[in-house]
């Protein structure tokens, strides 16, 4: 069977491909909504170091969405089903390792092609149904959910409980869904988000407290998670190491290209804990869908990170997604993805 792959080749230039498909046992799913993350731009903009992008493209990209069952000689899913695609595909097992930080695993859009295709074919075990309520211009974000996800029940295994004031820094897409889960996940605890941006900051109605980072040092937090990234992740790590509580624990999640210098001094004097997170497992997707159904209001808080839902049937569609996301104030680009 024939399937259109849609490759990154170049920055900013997108080719369609005929790749020969041999079917098996798996579920051919048709993708319907896909959303952009900044893994996604850094790739289109031809921001990452030109020896990763010689070694990554060409390469289809995106590796958040969702899709319609169009066939499953399994039976695991029926005809029409929607449901969310996973994007890590694990080739070994480790009792020490999660599936997401094996060296051996593959990440669609990230080395191996993403869902920037006509059809999906995938194993069972990577594919979950969704609510059938949903709207699924917002969960195809899920992928982005079940990150936060990850960063919380890690930090749930590893930070002491004194857990009464929790500070999220970041007020972009990453720091609104860690705040939102924490709100559900951490319900006793104070939840505070630190960030640059007022009007950003009003959007998070769900936490305690809003303060801009300018006001930070005269806040303390029992535990921090940073969701920054890029060139703001030095200062927001060493913000959070000053105003953090002894043994704290910081939960990282910001992606940066560069590199971070850390006041070690003061990780020792306070005995702090530093967690690195990044993707997810099944597990982390299957309790992600279990609280869409246990606290359906997660889909509305959802609904305000969709800056846009743009139809895409044609190459120059797919740049212009990019090209709006990259122009975006805050939120989220979703394609409804007919290519």
């Amino acid at each position: 069977m024939l399937n259109r792959v849609y490759r990154l080749v170049a920055p900013r230039q997108f080719e369609p491909v005929e790749v020969e498909v041999t079917l098996s046992d798996q579920v051919i799913v048709r993708p319907t909504y896909l959303s952009l993350c900044n893994a996604d731009i850094r790739y289109y903009t031809g921001s990452r170091a030109p020896e990763v992008l010689a070694k990554k493209l060409p390469m289809a990209l995106v590796h958040e969405g969702v899709g319609e069952v169009l066939f499953d000689p399994t039976n695991t899913f029926s005809a029409g089903e929607l449901v969310v695609m996973l994007p890590n595909q694990a080739h070994e097992e480790n009792s020490c390792v999660a599936e997401n930080y094996l060296r051996t695993s593959e990440f669609c859009g990230s080395g191996v092609d993403g869902f920037m295709q006509e059809y999906l074919f995938l194993p069972p075990e990577r594919v979950l149904a969704l609510p059938a309520d949903i709207a699924p211009e917002c969960a195809a974000f899920t992928e982005l959910l079940s990150v936060a996800h990850q960063a919380i029940a890690r930090f749930q295994k590893t930070a002491h409980a004194q857990r009464d004031t929790l500070g999220v820094w970041g007020d972009g897409n990453v720091g609104y869904l860690v705040a939102l889960l924490l709100k559900i996940l951490e319900p006793t605890s104070r939840i505070v988000v630190f960030g640059k941006n007022p009007a950003k900051l009003a959007d998070f109605t769900f936490v305690d407290e809003v303060c801009l980072v300018a006001n930070a040092n005269r806040m303390s937090v029992d535990h921090a998670f940073e969701c920054v990234g890029g060139s703001g992740s030095i200062d927001a790590i060493d913000q959070i190491i000053d105003v953090i509580e002894p043994e704290g624990t910081i939960s990282l999640l910001g992606v940066t290209e560069q590199q971070v210098p850390i006041n070690t001094r003061m990780v020792l004097e306070k005995g702090l804990r530093l967690v690195g997170n990044s993707r997810s497992s099944r597990e982390d997707f299957e309790a992600v869908i279990k609280l869409y159904h246990a606290h359906p209001e997660v889909a509305d808080y959802l609904r305000a990170l969709v800056y846009d839902v743009v139809p895409v049937q044609t190459v120059r569609q797919m740049s212009d997604a990019f090209e709006l996301d990259i122009r975006k104030p805050m939120g989220k680009v979703v394609m409804a993805w007919n290519a």
